[in-house]
C-alpha cells in the first residue's frame, strides 16, 4: 500500500519504518527541514533500539522516503496517517492545533479519495473535528479512522512489529477491511485486530495508559507505606504478582512515571472528564502521588545529610547521578524524575555530576552548565559524597561495588529503582536507601 505518515517523532518514525519493513511504500513528512535531512542520511534524531537499522535498510530499498512536501505525500498515498504531537495545553488538556492544522492542509491538497488515520493520542471526539476540518476545505470523499498506538519507548519497534492488539475505530466496513489488510502481516501469530466505533477507539488509548499509570502510583504509595511499617515492598510485590488477577507488569515501585505518554494522557483524561461535568477522582490521586514520588529521592538525600549537619545539609556536597532519561532504552527526558531530583538538590546547594548512556545531549540542552556531565558512569564517582541511581539501565545493575567504594568520598547509595539487594549492600559497607525497603 501507499502510505503517508505526517510527523516523524517517536510514533510517526516507528510507524513509517515498520510499515515499510513489511513492504508498503511509505513517505514520511515533517516540517522540520533539518530533521528530514538527517533522516535522508539514514540517521535518526532519537534513541530507539532497532529503529535506525530499519530506517537505513528501507531507505536503501526505496520503500521509505522523507520529505517536507506534504502535497507529495498526500497525493501519492491512499492512507494518510496523522502522527504529530498533542502536547498538554495550559490546563492539561490535549493541544490539537497541530492535528487540525495537518487535517486542514490535507483537505486543501487532496484531489482523490483518501483514508485519514488519527495515530496521535487524541481525546474523544477528535475524529469528528478532523472530519469537519477537512470537509470545510474539499468536496472530495474521504474517511477518518482512529488507530491509536501502544508503543513503549525503548521497545517501540518490537511493539509495532508484534502488537498485543491493533485497535481500529471506523464507521465504514470497507475501510475497516483495508485497515485489517494493512495490519495483517503484524498479527500472523493470532493477536487480535479489534474493530470498534471511533469514539471507543479514541478512549481505549487513554484508558490503557491511565490504568498503567494507576498501577505505578499504587505501587509507589504501597512502597512508601512499607518503609514506615518495616515491610519490604519487593517481597510484597512478589506476593501479589502471583495472583493471576493482578499479574507481574507495572508493579515495580520507583521514582514515578514520566515520558511523553502517561503524564500527558492522565492530565488529558482528567480534563476531558471535567469538560463533561465529571471528576476522575482516582486519576487525580494518581497524578498527585506521581508528582510527590518524583520529589521523594531528593528529599531522602537531603534528610540523610541533615543527620550529620542540620544547617548545611547537602550544601557543598558532590552528588553523582546515574540515569537521566525517564526510563532505560530511551533518551527521552520529558517529565523525568531526574529533573525534579537534580533541580531540588541544586537549589539546596549541592553540586551534581551525572551520566546516562543515551540522554546526554538532551541533558546538556536542559541543564546547560549547571551540572557536570561525564562520559562514563564511574567518572561521576571520584570524590562523590553519594550516588543516586535514577534510571534502570542494565549497566547500572551489576557495577563493581569495590571500585565504587574506592572512588567515592563516602559509601552512600540512594537507589531509586531498587536495583541492589539491601542486605548485600550493608555487608559491602554501604549506607543504602531504596524505595519501600526497611
Amino acid at each position: 500500500m501507499n502510505i503517508c505518515v505526517i510527523g516523524t517523532g517517536y510514533v510517526g518514525l516507528v510507524t513509517g519504518a515498520c510499515f515499510a519493513e513489511n513492504g508498503s511504500d511509505v513517505i514520511c513528512v515533517d516540517i522540520d527541514k533539518e530533521k528530514i535531512e538527517i533522516l535522508k542520511q539514514g540517521k535518526i534524531p532519537i534513541y530507539e533500539p532497532g529503529l535506525e537499522d530499519l530506517v537505513r535498510r528501507n531507505g536503501r530499498e526505496g520503500r521509505l522516503r522523507f520529505t517536507t512536501d506534504l502535497a507529495e505525500g498526500v497525493k501519492e498515498s491512499l492512507i494518510n496517517i496523522i502522527a504529530v504531537g498533542t502536547p498538554p495545553d495550559e490546563d492539561g488538556s490535549a493541544d490539537l492545533q497541530h492535528v487540525l492544522a495537518v487535517a486542514k492542509s490535507i483537505g486543501q491538497i487532496m484531489d482523490s479519495y483518501k483514508i485519514i488515520v488519527d495515530k496521535s493520542t487524541v481525546p474523544v471526539g477528535t475524529a469528528d473535528l478532523v472530519r469537519q476540518t477537512i470537509a470545510q476545505e474539499t468536496s472530495v470523499e474521504f474517511d477518518v479512522v482512529s488507530n491509536p498506538e501502544f508503543l513503549k519507548e525503548g521497545a517501540a519497534v518490537a511493539d509495532f512489529m508484534k502488537p498485543d492488539r491493533v485497535i481500529i475505530g471506523c464507521d465504514n466496513p470497507k475501510v475497516a477491511e483495508i485497515m485489517k489488510e494493512l495490519y495483517a502481516p503484524f498479527v500472523r501469530t493470532g493477536n487480535p485486530i479489534i474493530v470498534m466505533d471511533i469514539r471507543s477507539a479514541e478512549m481505549t488509548k487513554y484508558a490503557a495508559n491511565a490504568m498503567l499509570a494507576t498501577r505505578i502510583s499504587f505501587m509507589n504509595e504501597l512502597a512508601n507505606l512499607c518503609e514506615r511499617v518495616g515491610a519490604d515492598v519487593d517481597m510484597v510485590r512478589l506476593g501479589i504478582s502471583t495472583d493471576s488477577r493482578i499479574g507481574h507488569s507495572f508493579l515495580f515501585p520507583g521514582v514515578g512515571y514520566g515520558g511523553s505518554c502517561f503524564p500527558k494522557d492522565v492530565k488529558a483524561m482528567i480534563r476531558t472528564a471535567e469538560k463533561h461535568n465529571y471528576s476522575m477522582e482516582i486519576l487525580k490521586a494518581v497524578e498527585k502521588v506521581n508528582n510527590r514520588q518524583k520529589d521523594l529521592l531528593g528529599h531522602k538525600v537531603c534528610d540523610h545529610f541533615r543527620k550529620f549537619d542540620q544547617q548545611q545539609g547537602v550544601k557543598g556536597k558532590l552528588l553523582a547521578v546515574w540515569g537521566l532519561a525517564f526510563k532505560s532504552q530511551t533518551d527521552d527526558m520529558r517529565e523525568a524524575a531526574s529533573l525534579n531530583i537534580i533541580n531540588h538538590l541544586l537549589a539546596e546547594g549541592a553540586s551534581i555530576r551525572a551520566y546516562d548512556p543515551a540522554a546526554m545531549r538532551r541533558a546538556r540542552e536542559i541543564f546547560k552548565d549547571r551540572i557536570e556531565l561525564c562520559s562514563r558512569n564511574y567518572d561521576c564517582l571520584e570524590g562523590a559524597d553519594a550516588l543516586i541511581v535514577v534510571t534502570e539501565w542494565n549497566e547500572f545493575r551489576r557495577p563493581n561495588f569495590d571500585r565504587i567504594k574506592q572512588l567515592m568520598r563516602s559509601p552512600v547509595i540512594f537507589d531509586g529503582r531498587n536495583l541492589y539487594d539491601p542486605k548485600l549492600m550493608r555487608e559491602r559497607g554501604f549506607i543504602y536507601y531504596g524505595i519501600g525497603r526497611p
